[in-house]
């Protein structure tokens, strides 16, 4: 057997933010401008089952040598923070001794509360393999003028532990709207510096529309080098809670085995699944769906083969007929080509990409107003006021979802 590899004070940053806030972007940003001669690499956290933001941050990685450069690897089926460090330390573990990357960061999902990942990595194992940089949290102006977002503690959760906070989405915000939002930041962490991201709107239409054009690069040029320092900006929240951490030592991990094996053998124990094991579960027999409920959230996904052909206007039309939907991502084969989907309540986003080796759907819906009639018991064993309840609420039967996206293949 061999030695164990001693990583130590590798760079990593958190990249948080409540579900469909723009951390995808964000990080793109960030992986726009690692230097050629580093090797990064990115650990991300999927609530759902299927892997759909490793796929759409490599088909954004247009560079070969970026590619070579930049590790993902994605742990899907659960908040990897939730339940216990296992997750955590396995794919931590298995990105810095397969990989040796020269930076770590890690975007857990919008779903999670950073405190808990914060709490595992202000751990002893980590104090001396990770070097922890500020925590960088996307905040949309979009969701946080709605006051259901704002009034969300999982929304509010993540201001809270940010050491830095990015505001997107705002051009709709007036002046005194941006002051009540820095007033609410405020209130809930006074510490925390506040970036405003650079616009990505232009006015073509005007006839200085060249002066607004070189504005706009100065604007954004200043906001990426603004968003750059934070990579080497040292973290105070999870400093702070690694002094408290010390007067409380758990059991620590000397050093990362090499052995990848000796890592596998532990994971299918944990509560969420590696992008290895959940794409062997699937490939085995595709098409294929799951439907699930977590927290406050219906998920729902698909994973189609490559030759299934999407009508691309009646694909869009049908997800965005969907009820309560809270987030929409995928990489489908489409009648015009393939196409990456990125829809949240603020922003309805399509490209083209690369083909794919099979298309990906995943789907996550508000649970308030949802019932999930697959679920649902029978009216007369029921109360009147259950009854009333489910009479105002919204049905989702899957199977006949599977059917109208079945009927979408040409």
């Amino acid at each position: 057997m061999k030695n164990p590899i001693i990583f130590q004070n590798i760079p990593c940053t958190l990249v948080t933010g409540f579900l469909g806030a723009g951390k995808t972007t964000v990080i793109n940003q960030l992986l726009a401008s690692k230097p050629d001669d580093e090797r990064w690499a990115l650990l991300i956290n999927e609530f759902g089952r299927i892997g759909i933001d490793g796929a759409l941050l490599a088909s954004s990685q247009d560079n070969e040598l970026e590619q070579k450069n930049i590790a993902i690897r994605e742990v899907s089926g659960g908040c990897i923070c939730c339940t216990s460090q296992l997750p955590l330390q396995i794919a931590i573990s298995r990105l810095l001794s397969e990989h040796h990357p020269q930076r770590l960061l890690i975007e857990p999902t919008g779903l999670a509360h950073p405190r808990e990942l914060i709490l595992q990595l202000s751990a002893s194992h980590w104090q001396t393999a990770l070097k922890m940089n500020a925590v960088i949290t996307v905040l949309s102006g979009e969701q946080w003028q709605q006051i259901q977002y704002r009034d969300h503690d999982g929304f509010q959760a993540h201001v809270r532990d940010a050491d830095v906070l990015i505001i997107n989405r705002y051009v709709q915000l007036d002046t005194s709207e941006k002051q009540a939002l820095v007033e609410w930041i405020t209130k809930l962490n006074s510490q925390v510096k506040i970036i405003w991201a650079a616009s990505e709107t232009t006015d073509s239409s005007d006839v200085h529309s060249s002066d607004k054009f070189v504005a706009n690069k100065l604007v954004a040029d200043a906001y990426s080098k603004t968003l750059n320092e934070q990579l080497n900006q040292p973290s105070s929240i999870i400093s702070n809670q690694r002094k408290i951490s010390i007067a409380h030592p758990q059991k620590s991990m000397i050093g990362v085995q090499s052995q990848a094996n000796s890592l596998a053998t532990v994971l299918p124990s944990s509560s969420s699944i590696s992008e290895t094991e959940a794409q062997a579960n699937a490939d085995s027999d595709l098409p294929y769906r799951y439907h699930e409920e977590q927290q406050d959230f219906q998920l729902a996904g698909w994973r189609l083969p490559a030759h299934y052909i999407l009508n691309a206007d009646d694909l869009q039309n049908w997800l965005l007929a969907l009820p309560n939907w809270e987030r929409i991502k995928g990489v489908v084969h489409t009648s015009d080509g393939w196409m990456q989907i990125n829809f949240n309540p603020g922003s309805l986003t399509t490209r083209t990409i690369d083909p794919q080796t099979d298309s990906r759907l995943e789907i996550i819906l508000q649970l308030g107003n949802i019932v999930d009639t697959n679920a649902v018991d029978k009216a007369t064993e029921k109360s009147a006021t259950e009854n009333d309840a489910k009479a105002s609420s919204i049905l989702i039967d899957w199977e006949d979802c599977d059917r109208e996206l079945m009927a979408l293949v040409i």
